[in-house]
């Protein structure tokens, strides 16, 4: 049976979305994104593994090479999927700083 794994189970972990911001700018090997990391290649790998299962990242073999790219599509679903609540955060913070703003301190 193949289980496929939650894209915020994967995201929920540090390692996996330090190696997200990593491959913001550009696509990297494994060996490059293990670099930037104290743990040891094969446990970068899994995590590497994890978010290319959850379509968060794409492999491209270029020779012997395989190279891991964000899916732009799969983060904009996940940010539609969140949208809602940062503007419910962005309402209620706004009406507190209101509150603030207006807030006189009694003597």
């Amino acid at each position: 049976m193949n289980l496929r794994r939650d894209v915020f189970q994967a995201i929920a972990d540090p390692t996996r979305r330090a190696i997200l911001l990593l491959l913001t700018s550009h696509s990297m090997t494994a060996g490059a994104i293990a670099s930037q990391f104290d743990t040891a290649r094969p446990t970068v790998s899994k995590h590497l593994k994890i978010l290319t299962e959850c379509e968060l990242l794409q492999q491209t073999q270029n020779g012997r090479e395989v190279y891991y790219t964000i899916n732009a599509k799969k983060m904009k679903q996940i940010a539609d999927f969140i949208e809602p609540f940062r503007q419910m955060w962005d309402e209620r913070f706004n009406k507190l700083e209101d509150i603030m703003k207006n807030y006189k301190p009694e003597n």
